[in-house]
């Protein structure tokens, strides 16, 4: 990845509010003083968090929507699961939550 690809992307990197929890997502907006597409750098000096009224600086960012979830240095541990997106985490839990219940199931048709 180059230097130019790494500034571009976080560009759409997501900064959530530490006093209040609302997430500033580049691509959306919010609904007062940035337009879609505006990112957190690029924000007016005067803006501030719709929903608590912090300033910029209590913002941290939390990396792209799409890409996987945890710190960069810990994607190396596990058993490959560190690299998959919050999504596909919840799907992978989920379904092995489902098996365990059909199999606990069948245990009724042993007779």
């Amino acid at each position: 990845m180059s230097s130019e690809e790494a500034v571009e992307s976080q560009q759409l990197d997501r900064y959530e509010c530490r006093a209040c929890g609302y997430v500033y997502e580049p691509e959306k907006g919010d609904s007062r003083k940035a337009t879609a597409g505006t990112p957190f750098d690029e924000l007016p000096i005067s803006w501030r968090c719709p929903v608590c009224g912090a300033k910029p600086s209590a913002f941290q960012n939390i990396g792209p929507k799409e890409g996987a979830s945890g710190f960069k240095e810990n994607y190396s541990y596990g058993l490959g699961v560190n690299t998959l997106t919050a999504g596909q985490k919840s799907l992978l839990i989920f379904s092995a939550l489902g098996l365990a219940v059909l199999f606990f199931l069948s245990l009724y048709g042993l007779k």
